[in-house]
């Protein structure tokens, strides 16, 4: 008996190289609507996998906007901390 061979493709994810240019208002909301996708199910086990993939890349897309602004934000302050010693 000779062994069954693997029918399967390799598991590859949807192209997600759009998200790094998304500015965080676009990529939040494509995230709501990648959510409301999952949440409303009915999709096919691939594409609910592919929507969880481009969620979580946007989700991430989210997080480093907003890192970015709390670093911005605390440079700010860190500024004017440094005038008002000075003044």
């Amino acid at each position: 008996m000779s062994p069954k061979k693997d029918t399967t493709q390799p598991a590859t994810g949807p192209d997600l190289s759009d998200i790094q240019k998304m500015g965080y208002e676009e990529a939040r909301e494509e995230l709501v609507r990648t959510v409301a996708k999952l949440e409303a199910g009915g999709t096919a086990l691939e594409e609910s996998l592919a929507l969880w993939e481009r969620g979580e890349a946007l989700a991430n897309r989210c997080e480093q906007w907003l890192d970015g602004a709390r670093e911005r934000l605390e440079a700010a302050r860190e500024r004017r901390e440094e005038a008002e010693d000075q003044g």
